[in-house]
């Protein structure tokens, strides 16, 4: 399996998992918030912040806009969607800026392009990845031109069939895409617990024997922490400064202490997924001297004597002879006075 090298940090089994930070939409449209966004997702120890290139013209139809003038629920939504799309569109004046100021900060710059000509804006940008959205696991003409570009390829399959996954792949990869990872995701916002499979990890990652992450739309940091128990290299979880700032994802989105506590216990959690491999660690190892039990005897004994198996007992500390080791004291004699409970040694037989 090949892990992918985003800008120098390799992604995939083995590897710490990869946060992502989703501002997408929740900039606002306000560059003074992006900043402080970045901002935040650098202080929570994310590795990368990610946008969603799209414009006015680029994502909905004019019918669309047509069909959703108004809507009741006035604090993810202030006006019609055309509206809303306009103020929310990532231009190409604000992608450069981000772009910068991401390099400024140190701090990987990702987007998913939802056209060809955004395709090439990123290009021009060094992004180190192309990261494409559920939606467009079926838009074939948008996925081979990805794969033209020759870099990786993060690749969300909510909605998706095994089938339509398998096709995407091929495409990408046919048209000369670079190492590919999948990410498990549910296109729902928030979904039921019932309803999120992530054993869907690992199956994927056997499936198609590439990197396999999981995109969270769920509410709180249990779910993706999960994820990354179950294999998960990436995680991708929308985030926000307030979720209660007026706009789209914002409630659904991880604020800064809950992206601080994802990013943290991802990192313990895979550090404690260790190997396959069973072995005792020279800790473990030290503690048996002290957990373990010894040989020591029932009753007061006298030189001479056989011991018998009726004469043993095992109790703490485990630096002697151990309890299996017994059967090869019963029948032996002592080669000295022994009291009751006396640690035995091997010494003490002849």
């Amino acid at each position: 399996m090949e892990p992918l090298n985003l800008h120098g940090r390799l992604v995939g089994p083995g590897y710490p998992p990869y946060i992502i930070a989703e501002i997408g939409a929740n900039y606002n449209g306000d560059m003074a918030l992006c900043k402080r966004l970045i901002d935040s997702a650098l202080d929570c120890g994310a590795d990368a912040v990610k946008f969603q290139s799209w414009s006015k013209a680029s994502l909905i139809s004019k019918a669309e806009y047509a069909r959703n003038t108004s809507y009741a629920d006035k604090n993810r939504h202030f006006g019609s969607l055309e509206e809303m799309v306009e103020r929310y569109q990532f231009t190409s004046e604000q992608h450069h800026e981000v772009s910068v100021y991401c390099k400024e900060r140190g701090i990987s710059f990702a987007s998913s392009p939802f056209s060809p000509e955004e395709v090439d804006l990123l290009e021009s940008l060094d992004v180190p990845c192309y990261k494409v959205a559920s939606m467009d696991i079926n838009h074939l003409k948008l996925l081979s031109y990805i794969g033209s570009k020759h870099r990786p390829v993060i690749l969300s399959t909510g909605m998706a069939t095994l089938g339509e996954i398998e096709r995407a792949m091929s495409i990408l990869r046919e048209a000369g895409s670079g190492p590919i990872a999948l990410l498990h995701c549910i296109s729902i916002y928030p979904p039921v617990a019932g309803d999120i499979h992530l054993r869907n990890i690992p199956m994927l990652e056997k499936s198609f024997d590439v990197p396999v992450g999981f995109s969270d739309h769920t509410i709180g940091t249990h779910v993706p922490i999960a994820a990354v128990a179950l294999g998960a290299c990436i995680i991708e979880k929308h985030f926000t400064l307030d979720k209660d700032m007026d706009g789209w994802d914002h409630w659904i989105s991880a604020a800064p202490p809950e992206m601080k506590t994802l990013v943290d216990e991802s990192k313990i959690v895979f550090a404690s997924l260790g190997s396959f491999v069973r072995a005792v660690s020279p800790a473990e190892m030290g503690k048996r001297l002290k957990f373990r039990r010894r040989v020591v005897l029932r009753r007061a004994m006298k030189k001479g004597e056989i011991v018998t198996d009726a004469d043993l007992d095992f109790k703490r500390p485990g630096n002697g002879i151990n309890p299996d080791e017994s059967v090869y004291i019963v029948g032996r004699k002592l080669k000295r006075d022994c009291k009751f409970d006396e640690e035995l040694e091997w010494a003490d037989l002849e």
